[in-house]
């Protein structure tokens, strides 16, 4: 029975060296002294925000992308045992002893140092030679670009793993097509790939344009699956079913679970609540949640109520009035009604409130049992301290005068009688008999009288005069003029009236509410809130000392100072190798040409290569000058702050092109074995030049050593570049 221990367990395995090497030296030129400054390096001082913010359960938005990049930096801080306590206000500023700087940086510089033997296995997924494949890898190696960009805690480095990754998965499954169809390996690498593109989606939304790229690659495969007579329309189906699952299903699936994860992880109030509706901040812990935590959920006729402007930006505010009036004239010589002010305005406030009345009763206090206000209802709106109601009628608005003003009412005995009668209209409701419900219900009061809706056009306008306190204008607008969100309003904070008499009624304002109703929100709805907002919330775009423009990427006319020692003349800029960028722009040139020349060629019927050549050359083509293209073009469209870095996952497919366009030359273009050897010195000559440009920027890659004035300006080889020089 043991008779097989009487022989060796043996195991054996196929190591690729090359591989092993490539991965052992990017790790070394991405590892190598990375905490090094112990200072906030560039953008560290904008993804740290995060990283504390995480750390200490936080909410936040951020308009920037997807929460997966922000997740995985905070996951280095968690490891390092960071506990989020750092003020990130200024690039440059020392770390603490509490920051654990290797962690933070460690995944950035461990998904680098993977780009390099990814690069390696793309170009022999793509059937090019070991000899291309390590060029390739080595131009990623020595690129000082990635290097810079992968050492610090950003997210670019890690954007091109996750593209690289999806790449070669893709590659790895087509390549296994022919022969391996839905075998485990077949079924691996394509749902790897479906997992890497939801990860580089989920990383910055620039991942998506290779998600794109690999889904028409696809489709443009399965389109030539369709011609073959030799697989059965079963099969067929199988196969578009599984691509279906491992390239859209998957990815949609995991894009979801990234922000549930974030929003499971960010349970608490923060800085960036007020973008968000009264609802989702109800779900927060503290903050809104405290106040609204207890409230009855129905709104009733003698309800207490403040209300919310839907919109929500550029601030949030709350329908409000105080007892000053419009003025008789204003300073264009146009005339109001002389009413009592009402406005929007962005802070809470005892004038904030408001009562719900039924026209047809006298009574400010909800009756037992309460009588619930449904879609349709017509109400009165009284404002809680002045007891006034509120009013719309045809006198031009102070700052709108194609609108209407609203005021609340003062019977000054003239000609002007109330009009004070608004529809309840609620827009997010399921049915025509749906309650309006506080935080969740979002409404419309229709003036009955002139059909004019109340808006806060403040929040896209500007504030009143002085005589309004700055406070944001509040208009009747007409229906006719189109839907928008400055017309929706959802009750925030809300109780049930009990004092009838009026002093009563103004303690009753000041005190909190007794009731507990929990009103808390799907994660769906979470979801779509906050991905709208994430797509829609935009900063106001400002001009950058280092910000750029797309064509400036090309001929990298444009460098960024990602940090200065404070004494010595040691500095880290984000700099590309000359000698690289130039061949990458020469090789997508030569590919351009000599493409456009055998097509010209083939349709005369002349084929100048073989046909096994053509169909190399054309995939390589597809996959890295495609990758180059996708990842480039865009941001001609972009009207965003735009920096070099934007570039980098354009220019490793545009690096990966560069061995494709050499070994074609070489083995189709150079006929002699003269030719040949010539072609072959000159790539020797040509890749030690790239040694040499890495070896002479490193001190600006690493940030070490220190450099004297004279090697400063000697490193300025374009006059756009601007190296950071200490008047002496």
């Amino acid at each position: 029975m043991l008779g097989f221990l009487k022989e060796p367990v043996v195991v054996t395995a196929k190591i690729n060296v090359n591989l092993v090497v490539l991965t052992v030296m990017g790790l070394i030129s991405r590892l190598w002294g990375f905490c090094y400054p112990r200072a906030v390096v560039f953008d560290e001082v904008y993804y740290g925000q995060f990283v504390s913010l995480y750390m200490k359960r936080i909410f936040f938005v951020d308009d920037s992308g997807p929460p997966f990049g922000h997740m995985l930096l905070a996951l280095g801080g968690y490891l390092g045992g960071f506990d989020g306590n750092f003020l990130w206000n200024r690039i440059g500023a020392e770390y603490s002893m509490n920051v654990p700087v290797w962690s933070l940086r460690l995944l950035p510089a461990l998904a680098g140092a993977l780009c390099v033997p990814l690069a390696y296995q793309i170009l022999v997924e793509l059937h090019f030679s070991h000899c291309a494949a390590l060029g390739a890898a080595l131009l990623i190696l020595l690129e000082n670009s990635l290097i810079t960009q992968s050492r610090f805690m950003l997210l670019e480095s890690i954007l091109i793993f996750f593209i690289l990754l999806a790449v070669l998965s893709y590659l790895k499954f087509y390549n296994l097509q022919k022969h391996s169809a839905f075998s485990g390996s077949w079924w691996f690498w394509l749902l790897l790939t479906g997992v890497a593109c939801s990860c580089a989606v989920g990383v910055k939304y620039m991942g998506l344009f290779t998600y794109m790229l690999l889904l028409a690659i696809a489709g443009l495969h399965f389109w030539h699956m369709i011609g073959d007579q030799n697989l059965s329309n079963v099969s067929l189906l199988c196969h578009f079913l599984a691509r279906g699952l491992a390239l859209i299903i998957i990815p949609m699936g995991m894009y979801l679970s990234f922000f549930y994860v974030h929003l499971a992880l960010l349970y608490r109030s923060g800085p960036h609540d007020q973008i968000m509706t009264s609802a989702f901040q109800a779900s927060l812990e503290g903050g809104l949640a405290r106040i609204t935590q207890g409230q009855p959920l129905e709104v009733a006729y003698g309800s207490q109520i403040t209300l919310r402007n839907v919109l929500g930006k550029p601030m949030q505010c709350w329908l409000h009035s105080h007892t000053n009036t419009y003025p008789i004239r204003y300073e264009n010589g146009r005339g109001s009604s002389h009413q009592q002010q009402v406005t929007c305005y962005p802070f809470k406030d005892v004038n904030n409130w408001w009562i719900v009345k039924d026209p047809g009763m006298q009574q400010l206090v909800v009756s037992n049992p309460p009588r619930p206000i449904r879609h349709g209802h017509i109400v009165q709106l009284v404002h809680g301290i002045t007891t006034r109601y509120l009013n719309t009628h045809d006198v031009a608005a102070p700052l709108s005068p194609h609108s209407q003003e609203v005021s609340c009412y003062i019977d000054y005995n003239i000609s002007m009688p109330a009009q004070n009668l608004w529809r309840v209209e609620i827009v997010n409701r399921e049915s025509d008999t749906d309650v309006w419900k506080t935080i969740l219900s979002e409404v419309r009061f229709v003036h009955v009288n002139t059909s004019a809706v109340l808006k806060a056009s403040g929040v896209i306008g500007a504030s009143l005069p002085e005589w309004g306190y700055r406070q944001l204008e509040v208009v009747g607008e007409k229906l006719s003029k189109g839907y928008h969100q400055s017309m929706v309003w959802n009750v925030e904070e809300h109780r049930y009236g009990k004092s009838q008499e009026q002093k009563e009624r103004e303690v009753e304002l000041h005190s909190p509410t007794q009731m507990d109703i929990s009103k808390n929100l799907s994660f769906m709805a979470k979801f779509t809130e906050l991905q709208w907002k994430i797509l829609t919330l935009k900063n106001e775009d400002t001009e950058h000392k280092y910000s750029s423009s797309a064509l400036d990427w090309i001929t990298m006319d444009t460098n960024i100072a990602y940090w200065l020692h404070p004494t010595s003349g040691a500095q880290i800029h984000l700099l590309g190798n000359v000698a690289t960028w130039a061949s990458a722009n020469a090789a997508a040139l030569v590919y351009l040409c000599l493409s456009l020349w055998y097509l010209l060629r083939r349709r005369r019927k002349i084929y100048d290569i073989p046909e096994e050549a053509w169909q190399l050359w054309v995939s390589a083509g597809g996959v890295c000058g495609g990758g180059w293209a996708v990842n480039y073009l865009p941001f001609f469209l972009m009207e965003k702050t735009l920096f070099l870095y934007h570039y980098l996952p354009a220019l490793t497919f545009q690096i990966l092109l560069i061995p494709v366009v050499l070994q074609h030359l070489g083995d189709h273009l150079c006929r002699s074995v003269l030719l040949k050897s010539m072609f072959s010195a000159l790539i020797v000559a040509w890749f030690s030049s790239v040694y040499f440009v890495y070896c002479t920027f490193s001190p600006v890659t690493y940030g070490q050593p220190a450099l004297s004035l004279t090697e400063l300006k000697a490193l300025r080889w374009k006059d756009t570049w601007n190296i950071l020089i200490r008047k002496q």
